[in-house]
């Protein structure tokens, strides 16, 4: 289970900072609207699925509520969940 969640995280973490610094500026500035949907899809179900992993890994680990919050805002904030998969999810094994 801690493979696939840290795995999810670096996944969306990787999809978020395509999405800003590669397909939004050539949506905007080039328009070229392609990449930014299926970018957007993908980083749109990493998300969903980041989100639920944390909240079921959360409770598997009997974690503290701010550490669920401080997993659930890594995936708001660009190279959070880089920082939440080095700080608390590799100690986790």
């Amino acid at each position: 289970m801690l493979k696939i969640f840290r795995l999810t995280a670096i996944l969306e973490g990787i999809s978020y900072l395509l999405l800003f610094a590669l397909t939004m500026p050539l949506k905007y500035l080039a328009e070229i609207p392609q990449p930014n949907k299926y970018v957007g899809y993908a980083h749109g179900f990493l998300f969903i699925a980041y989100v639920i992993l944390a909240i079921v890994f959360w409770f598997e680990k009997k974690w503290s509520i701010k550490r669920l919050l401080i997993l659930l805002t890594a995936s708001l904030l660009p190279f959070a969940t880089f920082y939440v998969d080095r700080k608390y999810l590799k100690d986790a094994e």
